[in-house]
């Protein structure tokens, strides 16, 4: 098993410096270039760090009661994973309501909260029994969803980026240390609307575990420094409109809360 550390790309720089590190695959400050693009970066707490997001997964349908909803049999389907870009990223900080627009060309626009984990190292074919090492921090996300343009492409056979890979459609929370926090195998996960609760359940319903997804995603990918993962959501997915507030919950982190505008 190949693995990498996000620290051996920074080293050089200093940690203190990450926010003006060059990302593998991206062109070095002093590289003459035709124009700049930004990198992704979300604030660690407790330092004045911030994370370089590489990749961003996602698992589909990974509670059963949400997996049924969707029209799926959780007993019989294998793990599948999507990814969002990372410039979908809306960094969301504690304590405040963040603006989040509602996108154009939807008429279905639904909410997903999920657990998110960050990982700091990776590599392939990792293990189940040692996936859990590669996790640097965790976070809690949206995997906001334009339902009605994912399900006609599905109808359809066709790919469903436009329905899940859109601008902004990653709202997150700063991430928390696995030092700080362990690791979250279980607790309350829930999710309201104008302070109504639609989704209720706990991170010890998920089909596949975080070690399983990251080990089930290292047979496909090499995972590297910088990816995060988005772990699935419970069931009762459902519509937003303009004016609502989404607040998000996870047992062991702040709340994250943003009005669809």
């Amino acid at each position: 098993m190949q693995r990498r550390s996000l620290f051996e790309t920074t080293a050089t720089l200093g940690l203190g410096a990450l926010a003006g590190c060059a990302l593998p695959g991206h062109a070095a400050k002093d590289a003459k270039t035709p124009f700049d693009v930004p990198a992704t970066y979300v604030p660690i707490v407790g330092s004045d760090m911030v994370f370089p997001v590489r990749r961003i997964y996602c698992i589909g349908r990974n509670y059963a009661a949400h997996a049924r909803e969707m029209g799926s049999d959780p007993t019989r389907e294998p793990p599948f994973f999507f990814q969002k870009p990372t410039d979908a990223i809306q960094n969301v900080a504690p304590g405040t309501v963040a603006d989040h627009a509602y996108p154009p060309l939807t008429r279905n626009y639904h909410y997903e909260v999920e657990l998110v984990a960050a990982l700091s190292t990776g590599g392939r074919n990792i293990p189940m029994a040692s996936a859990l090492d590669h996790v640097y921090a965790y976070a809690l996300g949206l995997d906001m969803t334009r339902r009605d343009l994912q399900r006609a492409m599905g109808d359809e056979k066709k790919p469903w980026e436009i329905g899940k890979s859109f601008d902004k459609s990653a709202p997150i929370g700063p991430l928390h240390r696995v030092g700080r926090t362990g690791h979250f195998t279980q607790g309350s996960i829930w999710l309201k609307v104008n302070g109504q609760t639609k989704q209720n359940a706990n991170l010890n319903q998920m089909i596949w575990s975080v070690a399983e997804q990251i080990s089930k995603l290292s047979e496909a990918f090499e995972l590297m420094p910088g990816d995060i993962i988005y772990s699935g959501t419970p069931e009762n997915v459902g519509p937003v409109v303009r004016g609502d507030v989404i607040d998000c919950h996870i047992d062991g982190l702040p709340n994250l809360s943003v009005k669809i505008v």
